[in-house]
This record gives structure tokens, sequence and C-alpha cells, in this order.
């Protein structure tokens, strides 16, 4: 190993440790979005039927805020980008609060869509874990960056009701606390990305790749163009039914009589499944290849969706189903998001990226809207059923690409 790589080598790990520091402030802020955001609607419109709109509008402006992202990191670095998506977010912050004190319903729509763009930049940060790592640590890099989600996430919504401690001690209107505590994390999150993010990495890489086109940190893995494609379908057909079931389980089990602590600890066993394990899915995909990972991960989302089909009325089966459905999401969302920056040319890659995590978001929106008629429809099994079709296109694309017997590069 030379003196570049080394030094190639300090600026990958401090990278990640700033990444991984973002995320965990990321998902402190975050927590309050969706469930504070949902209770807002619904006091500033007068009914509850627009309480789903946090959820919708956050996923939104994250839809909205992907490609632009993408497109500031590649001229001028990951620094700029994500720290660009920090600051909306902290600005949406401020906007949600002031929608809260004037009662204006409209800026609660601008509000809660650019603290969605914040999550645009937090999906982001995850391709800016692969820019300078070895081709072999790609799936692991990202991986870590992934489950340091998860204890912002755990973390995040134990501090709303600290929030609205601190929002009744400044003055601010009922349940705008919680958006205090976004604004100072995303704020800081902002200033360590323009300050810590020290050499850029996406830029660096691309200095690395113009002098040096074979340089192992930045190579193209020269996979044909259909691999991207196949990544993209893999990654959003996966989101989409991940954020179908996981909506509508705490409806399910509240219909059949199980407690909000049953609904609670079946949440929760979820996330984890989504985020906890991320890193042993990182160094299968690693270790195993992309494709395979993600043919992996749907077996678990196919296992996820069976139990939920067969005994949609028993809370153990529903929860065990649905912590399967995390796993699943995790392995197919990590090798998924790896292949899609392997198959990606050097000088298309991070709009290929924002492309994915527009196509991502979009599917999820769509998956969460079209969840609510399904199970009204035909129930919960019928909705697991509905999905499974979802699952069954990602394995048939698996197995099409693996029977070309064309070299895999991942």
């Amino acid at each position: 190993m030379t003196a570049s790589d080394l030094s190639t080598e300090r600026v990958h790990r401090r990278t990640l440790t700033v990444l991984v520091a973002c995320q965990i402030l990321g998902g402190l802020g975050f927590g309050a979005t969706v469930s504070m955001g949902s209770l807002l609607f619904a006091e500033l419109s007068g009914t509850p039927a627009l309480s789903g709109m946090a959820s919708t509008m956050s996923t939104l402006g994250a839809a909205l805020a992907a490609i632009p992202l993408a497109r500031l990191a590649a001229r001028s670095g990951r620094r700029f980008s994500l720290g660009t998506g920090a600051t909306l977010a902290a600005i949406g912050a401020v906007v949600t609060v002031g929608a809260a004190a004037s009662t204006q319903l409209w800026l609660l729509f601008v509000g809660i869509a650019l603290i969605g763009m914040g999550n645009a930049a937090n999906l982001q940060a995850r391709f800016a874990a692969t820019d300078l790592a070895l081709p072999s640590h790609r799936a692991r890099g990202l991986s870590v960056v992934v489950w340091s989600t998860t204890i912002g996430a755990v973390i995040g919504p134990n501090l709303l009701e600290s929030g609205e401690s601190i929002g009744f001690a400044l003055g601010l209107p009922h349940l705008t606390g919680p958006f205090v505590v976004t604004l100072v994390t995303q704020v800081v999150a902002a200033v360590l990305y323009f300050v810590a993010l020290r050499p850029d990495p996406l830029l660096l890489a691309q200095r690395l790749q113009r002098e040096a086109p074979s340089a192992k940190t930045v190579e193209s893995a020269g996979l044909p163009r259909r691999y991207y494609g196949f990544a993209v379908v893999a990654v959003s057909c996966s989101h989409a039914t991940m954020v179908a079931i996981m909506a509508m389980t705490p409806v399910h089990l509240t219909e059949h009589g199980a407690s909000l602590t049953l609904v609670g600890i079946t949440i929760s066993l979820h996330v984890a499944g989504m985020f906890a394990a991320s890193p042993l899915f990182g160094i299968m995909a690693d270790r195993l290849g992309r494709v395979p990972s993600i043919l992996v991960g749907q077996g678990m989302l196919a296992a996820g969706l069976i139990a939920n089909a067969l005994r949609p009325d028993d809370h153990v089966w529903v929860t065990v189903g649905l912590t399967l459905v995390g796993l699943g999401w995790s392995a197919s969302t990590i090798a998924g998001s790896a292949l899609v920056t392997e198959s990606s040319p050097s000088e298309v890659r991070t709009r290929n990226q924002g492309r994915n995590d527009l196509t991502m978001s979009l599917a999820g929106a769509a998956g969460g809207a079209l969840a609510g008629p399904v199970l009204a429809i035909s129930g919960y099994a019928g909705l697991s059923a509905a999905t499974g079709v979802l699952v069954a296109t990602v394995v048939a694309g698996s197995i099409a690409l693996l029977a070309t017997r064309e070299r895999d590069h991942a």
C-alpha cells in the first residue's frame, strides 16, 4: 500500500466518522417530523383527515430534492450538497413553528416539505460513504452509515416530551417544541458537513479518477447498464413493499385488539430489522455479491409477507412478519445501493444516485398511499399478497441477471 493509498484511507475513515455523526443528528432531528407534524396538520386544519399529510409532504420534499442535491454534489461536492440539505431542514423547522404561530396551514405544507428535503440529504449520505471506498468494501461502508440511523431513530421519538417542554419554556406554540430539536440538530449537522467534510470525498475521488483512471478506490465496475436499471427497480420495489406493510400494520393490529404497547414493540422490532443488522448485510453484499444479496433480501421479504398472509390474526406472527420485512428491506437496499454506484459511469454516478433516490421516494409514497385502499378492500392478508407481486418482480429480475452468466463485479 502506497503513501497515497494510506492518505486516501485516512480521508475515507474521517468521512465515515462525519457521516455517522450527521446521520445520528438527522435521526434525532427528524424524529418529530411525522408524529408531531401529523398532530399539527390535524390541529391547523381542524380535521384528522389531513394528519397523513405530514408523511406525504416529507416524502414529497425528499423526492423533489433528490436530483437537485445530486447535481449540486456533482458540481460542488458532497460537502455542499449534504450541508445544503441539512440547512433546508433547519429552515423547514423554523417555517413549521411559524406556521403554527400564524395558524397558516399552507405554510405548514412548506415547512414539512423542507424538512423532507433534509431527509433527501440523509439518503444521499450513504452514497458519500462509497466515494473513496475500495470496491470490496463499498457495501460495508454504506451499511455503517445506514446502521448509524438506528441511534437517532430510536432516541429521537423519546425526545418529543423534552422538546415540548423546551418549546413551552421558549413560549412557542403547542406541539412545536420538538421542532426546536430539529432546528438545533440540523444546524449542527450543516456545520459539520461544511467544516469537517474536508477534503470532499467526491471531489477527491473524481481527481483520483482523472489522475489514475484505474485507481482502486474510484474504478467503475464496468457493469452493463441493465444492472443499474435492475438496482433501481430492486431498491424501489423493496421500499414500496416495506412502506406499505409498515404503514398499515399498526392499523391492522389495533383493529384486532392489540394494545398500543404491542404495536410499539412490533414497530420497534421492525425498525431494528431495518437498521441494526445493516453492517452484517454490508459484509454479505461485499462477499456474496450484490445481486445474490438482493435475492437473499427478497427471500426475507417474501417470508415476512407469507407469515402475515397466513396468520394475519396472530399478533406474534404479524410481529415476526414485520421484522422479517425490515430485515429484507435492509439487505436489499444496501446491496441495491452499492449496485447503483457500481453500475454507473463516474461521470453520471451522482446523477444516477439522485435518480435512484427520487424513484425510491416516489415508490414509497405510492406504496403508502395505495396500502390503505388495498387493506380496506382485501384485508391484511390481501395487502401482503399484493405486495408479494413486487417481491416476485425483483426475484425474477435477479434470476434473469444471474442467468446471463456475465461476470458480476459486485
